[in-house]
């Protein structure tokens, strides 16, 4: 009898299973030590580990490959390495960032550092999987860890609010996912991806049980991409959650969805994209409008990003509505350029204190240029490349999605966007002014701790180099989306 457990199952899941281990391990260490400053160590040595996995599996995929686990349930390809590295680069930015943070908020508890490494292995799954069981379970396991970090700060009422609106229209989203699923599995008789493809390559486009499978499953992702009308959950929970939560929640969740849903709409669902290219294209449009517009009267930082993140996530979805191999590596460069910008922004906010308090409002930037100049350059250099202007790295994201679009004959959705870089421009272009423009008597203080300094630098570094030399970037990008066309 063949064993239930094999070799090749455990190579597969050993991301998720060694983060599984980390996360149980620091709530034992935690719980015996009583020694909070060890607990992000021990988060940042497990992401070492993840790491030397992530490399074996790159080895294993060096040709192209692709490897199953769990009775084709797990997939080990270039797609999946891809996204488990950019989870694991945020992890470690939110590691360190979190970890002068929640100190000043007295709140460094190891549960906290725990709940980011299951939020991370429920990402892995969702990248690496091949079944809708299975594509699930990582979604809860992600969304599950993450209502609990947005919330983290009892004693805050906007951190409690925050949690419960994530957490009830996180349910529906669940709820409206997982009826999508079950009509798949009532159309194909299983929930493996390539079954479920066949079934579909098999039917009407004009089916209405197939058009409502794939509108069901579309609302359920849209809330975790946070794209309109399913983003309002985001400017609260931005607002409420501890800042490098935020910060991890923008760019990681905002990943591991988009590889989730690039797993489903380029698999099972590929023969109909006829009939999911439209929809993504107009639900992009409303939500760079929305996302785009609402930010122009923010004054909070962190919800002015959060109503940016949602105007990003229209441009991403832009690469799906093109449809074609441009668009799809332009949403894996976009993503990867993203979490350095997002968090090197969010890094020096995280920083920002006011009596004793986290400052938030742009107001408390006023007059940096003058007090740290050093800092003042480096959000330069992120707002920069956030509006999307050459040569920084954020150019080159919008650069590929506008190609596919043109590529694909998607003109006007193509000019909108071009026209939206603008509206998005005045918006970051506040807070630059504010920095270099304006001064302000009773200015936030700024005191980054080691690894806040770190985040910021690297973040802006790599904003630079990937801006300045994008080739070896541009081939990752292209290698991850390859076996997704196929």
């Amino acid at each position: 009898m063949d064993p239930l457990f094999t070799w090749t199952d455990f190579f597969v899941l050993k991301p998720a299973i060694l983060l599984c281990l980390f996360g149980c391990g620091i709530l034992l260490t935690d719980f015996l030590l009583k020694q909070g400053r060890w607990n992000a160590m021990t988060a940042l040595v497990g992401e070492v580990f993840v790491a030397v996995a992530l490399w074996q599996h790159c080895d294993d995929v060096s040709s192209g490959g692709q490897r199953f686990g769990l009775n084709n349930s797990m997939a080990v390809d270039n797609f999946a390495v891809f996204f488990n590295g950019i989870f694991v680069v945020s992890a470690i930015l939110a590691i360190i960032v979190a970890s002068q943070y929640m100190e000043d908020e007295r709140s460094n508890r190891g549960e906290f550092y725990a709940l980011m490494l299951f939020a991370q292995a429920g990402m892995s799954v969702m990248a690496q999987g091949y079944d809708l069981v299975t594509l699930f379970i990582g979604l809860e396991l992600m969304a599950l860890s993450f209502y609990i970090l947005v919330g983290f700060l009892r004693d805050e009422l906007r951190a409690n609010e925050a949690a419960m609106k994530y957490l009830i229209l996180g349910a529906l989203s669940s709820g409206f996912l997982a009826y999508g699923f079950s009509i798949f599995y009532g159309m194909s008789g299983s929930t493996n991806l390539g079954v479920i493809a066949d079934a579909v390559a098999g039917r009407d486009l004009t089916d209405p049980i197939l058009l409502l499978a794939m509108v069901a499953t579309s609302v359920g992702l849209f809330f975790k991409i946070s794209v309109v009308p399913f983003h309002m959950w985001a400017p609260d929970a931005y607002e409420g959650a501890p800042t490098p939560i935020t910060a991890y929640v923008s760019v990681a969740s905002k990943a591991a969805s988009f590889a989730m849903m690039m797993r489903i709409f380029l698999v099972p669902l590929v023969s109909a994209q006829e009939l999911w290219m439209p929809l993504f294209g107009a639900v992009a449009l409303v939500t760079m409008t929305l996302g785009n517009f609402a930010a122009l009267t923010q004054n909070n930082l962190k919800r002015l990003l959060a109503y940016s993140s949602i105007s990003h996530a229209g441009y991403m979805l832009l690469g799906l509505a093109a449809g074609n191999e441009t668009g799809l590596k332009g949403i894996s460069l976009y993503i990867l350029v993203y979490i350095f910008m997002n968090f090197g922004v969010f890094a020096l906010v995280a920083a920002m204190r006011r009596e004793g308090h986290a400052a938030e409002d742009i107001d408390d930037l006023s007059g940096l240029m003058h007090r740290h100049p050093g800092y003042a350059i480096l959000m330069l250099v992120l707002m920069l490349s956030l509006a999307g202007i050459p040569p920084m790295a954020g150019f080159y994201g919008k650069y590929f999605i506008f190609l596919g679009l043109l590529e694909a004959g998607q003109y006007m959705l193509a000019i909108f966007a071009a026209l939206y870089v603008a509206v998005s421009a005045y918006y970051y272009f506040r807070i630059v002014r504010a920095m270099f423009l304006t001064d302000s008597q009773e200015p936030a203080t700024i005191s980054p701790g080691l690894g806040t300094k770190v985040a910021l630098i690297a973040s802006a570094a790599f904003t630079l180099l990937i801006g300045l030399y994008p080739e070896p970037f541009i081939t990752m990008a292209t290698d991850s989306i390859l076996l997704a066309l196929h």
